[in-house]
């Protein structure tokens, strides 16, 4: 096969290849990783930053980037927490309301960005401080516990032998594809994405796709504060630090470009499964966490590497 075929096979098939490569290697090192058990506590531990992943997709495929995703974490499972006590309200309560605590900040980063013109980098990064301030102003700096059982239920339940929040993943990535490549509002994220003075010029509202794209952002984010909260049975105003970090990388290890217009939802996945599977391989292999933090710091400049690699 000439060279030049072989780029786009391997642009198509390579993270696929890359996952099946690792996991061979990881099974061949500790027998334990293939099991159904281990592989599903994989499933189980790349649920929340899958979530986060496929909400600052819809970011980056318009050529923006969001940095307040761990911060809405916290504040959205302090805020849902809150009203997770037993026999005050039914668990739908506590869910809308940190799905709504996401979707409000989301949604202020949005019109910041769009309407006061300023870098996406700097809104969203004071956005980052604002609300883990209010997550600790919620809080009174505490853990909030005495949580209902309905709802902890959410992030440590099977149904069928498979985990509640990854379930609740495959519906948020099914919604978001089918949205990207057969809605019209998907189909001008990409065109923001690719040329927003093009995408100006043919009449399309640059302005509100962009609020669009960083509401369901933090919506996604909000989700995966709630998710959170269930799972470790508390809402903690210092949970979701780095994390945007992780879902960032996902995604560009996906294949969605950091200069908006090209990935999707498919490859947003594989790359939070792959991530998910070296941290569980270092893991099994007893690697220090603090050995585990240089790898993942190497993968996401690899990957911004390999991106700009890619565009040129």
């Amino acid at each position: 096969m000439h060279p030049r075929n072989i780029r786009p096979w391997l642009a198509r098939y390579g993270l696929l290849l890359a996952l099946v490569g690792i996991s061979l290697a990881l099974s061949l090192a500790k027998p334990g990783f293939l099991t159904v058990s281990n592989l599903i506590n994989v499933i189980r531990q790349i649920s929340i930053n899958g979530i986060l992943a496929v909400g600052v997709t819809y970011v980056l495929l318009t050529g923006g980037v969001d940095l307040s995703l761990g911060s809405l974490v916290a504040l959205s499972g302090v805020a849902a927490a809150c009203w997770a006590h037993p026999g005050e309200y039914p668990v739908v309560v506590p869910v809308l309301i940190g799905v709504l605590a996401g979707a409000l900040c989301g949604a202020a980063n949005g019109a910041v960005i769009t309407w006061g013109r300023v870098a996406p980098f700097i809104v969203t990064l004071g956005m980052m401080t604002v609300a883990r301030g209010l997550a600790l102003v919620i809080s009174g700096g505490r853990p909030v516990s005495n949580l209902s059982r309905a709802f902890t239920t959410l992030g440590s339940a099977d149904l069928l032998g498979i985990p509640v929040p990854a379930l609740i993943l495959a519906a948020v990535a099914l919604a978001s594809h089918l949205c990207l490549r057969h809605l019209r509002v998907g189909r001008y994220v990409y065109a923001v994405g690719g040329n927003e003075f093009a995408a100006r010029a043919s009449g399309i509202n640059v302005v509100g796709v962009k609020l669009f794209a960083y509401t369901v952002c933090g919506a996604c984010a909000g989700l995966a504060g709630v998710v959170l909260a269930s799972r470790i049975t508390t809402g903690q105003p210092n949970a979701g630090l780095a994390y945007e970090l992780d879902a960032i990388a996902a995604v560009v290890i996906g294949g969605t470009s950091l200069s908006g217009g090209v990935g999707g939802v498919g490859g947003t996945l594989l790359g939070a499964l792959l991530m998910g599977v070296i941290n569980n391989g270092l893991d099994l292999l007893n690697v220090s966490s603090y050995y585990q933090q240089i790898v993942k710091g190497l993968i996401i400049v690899g990957a911004v590497w390999l991106d700009k690699r890619s565009t040129k």
